[in-house]
């Protein structure tokens, strides 16, 4: 074995230009496999960060006349210690009008437990006038509809809800939440404000949750097994890929297409160091027919083809991650949205970058086993006799 990798060796650096241009077509396969492998990871966290980043990945409600939930607390302290999850916080809604002279708009009043649901929602980095609710009756709007309807810091608005109950709330922040229908129609205060003042009663209308970003694709798993724990036939449970069916079938698509791109450039590669390593026996079967006559054994002629395909895979692997990753970093410096971010973030996988450094690695070997496999059994007395 340490002959055949000596001879080896000595092979490849024989021939200096053939061995670069095979060890830049490894590159090059390995470079587009981690450049679109990391563009395609890299837009579908992009997408779900932007989709339920900053929502509920798993929501449990009332199946009852009211749709209230009475025993949340119960519910809550069933699943806080889940360590599968990220943030939990109660949640009291209530549908309100707010009525500025002869114009009204429709508002869903949140209520929320502020630090916990800051944790899912971000509240308090997206606000961009003001402070959050910290006192009763204190509430904040989006920027937008404050400017819809002339609102400033401090102004008293009355709210009133469907069921004609109705209060007043003090505006003390404003938010701009990134969707614009979110900041028109969102007013959010404390839970205990909103059931006293839409005369709730001491009942939350769902419990809102968010789990680990790492399990975010096991949301129905987890939702089920919630549900399981609350055992409570009077509550569903729901998760965020049933409401985002079409974004799944999506980010589905894209993984098929990567991988359908990446299996086929592996096998170019794998045909390329194949055929120019046959071509290589061709060429060196005098020197190996003269190494057979000297005594080398078949299986260490072999091993001279499977060397050198090793050599091969591990050079162009180091190369092609070097030129990959450069790629993918160039892409996010001109391909910019409109306010000088990235279309699509930069994401580096080491796992995944690892196993494209090794499938080159793998590939190369088994294709020169085809070569290896020729080299031995080759008859030295012909190739001397015909040379």
């Amino acid at each position: 074995m340490k002959l055949g990798f000596g001879i080896a060796v000595r092979f490849l650096f024989s021939n200096k230009g053939q061995t670069g241009m095979i060890i830049l077509g490894i590159a090059i396969g390995v470079s587009v496999q981690i450049f679109i492998g990391s563009l395609i990871q890299g837009l579908q966290k992009s997408l779900v960060e932007k989709t339920i980043g900053t929502s509920s990945h798993i929501t449990i409600t009332a199946d009852t006349d009211d749709k209230l939930i009475s025993n949340y607390q119960s519910v809550l302290d069933k699943i806080r210690g889940d360590e599968r999850l990220d943030a939990l916080t109660a949640v009291c809604d209530n549908q309100a009008f707010l009525r500025m002279d002869e114009v009204s708009q429709f508002l869903l009043v949140r209520g929320f437990h502020i630090d916990e649901a800051d944790k899912i929602y971000d509240f308090i980095s997206r606000i961009k006038q003001g402070t959050y609710p910290k006192n009763d009756r204190e509430i904040i709007v989006g920027e937008s509809l404050m400017q819809e309807f002339d609102l400033s810091l401090g102004d008293e608005i009355t709210l009133m809800s469907t069921s004609q109950k109705s209060g007043v709330f003090k505006i003390v922040g404003a938010f701009d939440l990134q969707v614009a229908a979110l900041n028109d129609t969102w007013a959010i205060t404390s839970i205990s404000d909103v059931q006293e003042v839409f005369e709730i009663g001491n009942k939350v209308t769902s419990v809102e949750m968010q789990i680990k970003e790492d399990q975010v694709f096991d949301a129905d798993l987890i939702a089920a097994e919630i549900g399981d724990v609350i055992n409570d036939p009077e509550l569903e449970t729901d998760n965020w890929k049933v409401a985002n069916e079409q974004l799944l079938s999506g980010l589905q698509g894209q993984s098929i297409s990567s991988l359908m791109i990446q299996i086929f450039v592996i096998i170019s590669v794998v045909l390329g160091i194949a055929s120019v390593l046959a071509i290589t026996v061709m060429q060196k079967s005098r020197q190996i027919g003269i190494l057979k006559a000297m005594g080398i054994k078949n299986k260490d002629a072999g091993f001279v083809f499977l060397f050198e395909g090793l050599m091969f895979g591990i050079m162009g692997a180091i190369v092609g991650v070097g030129l990959g990753l450069g790629l993918a970093f160039s892409f996010t410096k001109f391909a910019l949205n409109s306010d000088g971010t990235p279309v699509v973030a930069l994401f580096i996988d080491p796992v995944f970058i690892f196993i494209s450094g090794m499938i080159a690695v793998v590939a190369s070997v088994l294709a020169a086993s085809i070569p290896a496999i020729r080299s031995s059994k080759l008859d030295p007395i012909d190739i001397i006799r015909n040379n």
